[in-house]
């Protein structure tokens, strides 16, 4: 190795992943701003808040305006570059949007702050990405594509070197390995690593979850095969299905020709900040230890922490948990009958229920949900490999198959949805808010404006003399 200085970055997760991955993103806007001054003088590559789930959970569970969240935080972090996760096509929805209203999402989401956009397909079909990266390109932000790490006979050195230098010939700024099950190991990634900077000149970014418990030796072999940032959390909320603790990260660093450069003393601080709401958070029971351990499994049947708990929540709902063994042989078999996807959101889902159904019907492929229908179809884009032709005929009998880029069938469709949202639009990026959730969000606006009306009372009132000034 050579002795260059190579300063490693990082990016800090705590206010996106971390809580998205240990408290279902959970955490309030509120409880962000009290600390962001502090972050943002600790000189973090960037800070990933925002995308995700955080945008459904902010309308959902906190009636919170997402976009409001963002501005909120932008104005807070003077120095730092704020991030985001975009699930392509997808935007933070769970279908394919036109063009138009990627591009709008993307114009939107810089304009009101965001730097770098991280940007996923949960097949890898790269032609999902390229509408997301083009308009990050003409918006002038930082466009970093995002690759599904999983396992698999099609998944070889050749595939991810393929696949990485296409991505840099699409006009992405970055590259970034998402390890969403924690399945890369450290002597693995020493591999990758060695062979993506052989492959591609843009830099490298790694992201992967503790929940195998070998992340923090996987970080480590990365690095020293030239990783160029690392994703960690604070130590709160580090850990079980959140990333390495980024202290532990500076500090195994620190003195060496990777040295990150940061302040022990500033993250300790943020630390004790974020201590007392992890207290919390055990307590209500948003934060349960069952996330918190290690969980081998996932390496012994390659199958996401949160796949896992999906798949014993459906069995115990059929009283059937006696099938769980079962079902986790069921699961790579559905995945190769699949075009073996990628297992996260929502392939992992799909792959999860329809390997429960097969389990508990009897017989494989009995019941074929909507949404395997939706894959074999061609709906998501391209798998690595062929669908089993067997399953297909099962599924769809004679029924054509999708072979182009599913938004290319898509006609625009923003002034569509904005003749939809006008009535309850306050802000331009409600017609947004409005496509991508249209039930949540009604049900959003309709909370937001009796909160308007009671501040207008408020303010009557006091008028008037009501209150004591």
């Amino acid at each position: 190795m050579s002795n260059e200085i190579k300063k490693v970055g990082i990016t800090e997760t705590v206010l996106r992943d971390a809580h998205q991955s240990l408290i279902a993103t959970r955490m309030t806007t509120e409880e962000m701003l009290p600390i962001i001054d502090k972050m943002d003088k600790v000189g973090y590559h960037s800070v990933e808040c925002w995308g995700g789930a955080t945008f459904d959970s902010c309308l959902r569970f906190l009636h919170e305006d997402p976009w409001d969240r963002l501005r909120k935080l932008r104005d807070g972090f003077k120095n730092t570059k704020l991030q985001m996760l975009f699930r392509g096509q997808n935007i933070l929805g769970y279908r394919h949007y036109a063009d138009d209203v990627v591009e709008y999402f993307v114009q939107k989401s810089v304009a009101n702050g965001i730097d770098i956009i991280r940007i996923f397909d949960c097949l890898n079909d790269i032609r999902n990405l390229q509408a997301a990266v083009n308009a990050a390109k003409k918006e002038k932000a930082h466009s970093q594509i995002a690759l599904s790490y999983t396992l698999g006979d099609a998944y070889t050195l050749d595939y991810w070197k393929d696949i990485a230098k296409r991505i840099e010939d699409m006009g992405a700024n970055s590259l970034c390995i998402k390890d969403m099950a924690g399945l890369l190991t450290p002597y693995k990634a020493e591999e990758l690593i060695t062979a993506l900077k052989e492959s591609v000149e843009i830099p490298i970014q790694l992201h992967t979850h503790y929940t195998s418990g070998v992340a923090s030796m996987t970080y480590l072999k990365a690095i020293e095969s030239g990783v160029d940032v690392i994703d960690c959390a604070i130590s709160p909320l580090a850990l079980g299905t959140s990333q390495p603790a980024t202290e532990v990260m500076v500090e195994t660093l620190r003195g060496t020709k990777y040295d990150t450069g940061l302040n022990q003393d500033l993250l300790a601080e943020i630390a004790d900040y974020f201590r007392p709401l992890r207290e919390k958070y055990i307590q209500s029971g948003q934060l349960s230890t069952k996330v918190l351990g290690v969980n081998i499994n996932t390496l012994r049947y390659q199958v996401p922490g949160g796949m896992l708990s999906n798949m014993i929540s459906q069995l115990k709902e059929q009283h059937a948990e006696d099938k769980y063994e079962e079902v986790l042989k069921e699961i790579p078999r559905v995945r190769k009958d699949l075009g073996e996807p990628p297992l996260v959101t929502p392939s992992s889902q799909i792959v999860g229920t329809q390997a429960v159904l097969n389990v508990i019907s009897g017989e494989r492929y009995k019941l074929i949900t909507n949404e395997t229908k939706a894959i074999l179809r061609g709906e998501y884009g391209q798998t690595v490999k062929p669908f089993n032709p067997e399953v297909v005929k099962k599924a769809l009998g004679d029924e054509k198959q999708i072979t182009c880029r599913p938004a290319d069938l898509l006609e625009n469709e923003l002034d569509k949805l904005r003749e939809e949202a006008k009535p309850y639009m306050k802000q331009e990026e409600d017609v947004l808010t409005y496509a991508l959730f249209p039930k949540v969000a009604k049900d959003f606006f309709a909370y937001r404006d009796a909160q308007d009306s009671k501040m207008d009372e408020t303010v009557a009132d006091k008028k008037n003399g009501a209150y004591p000034v």
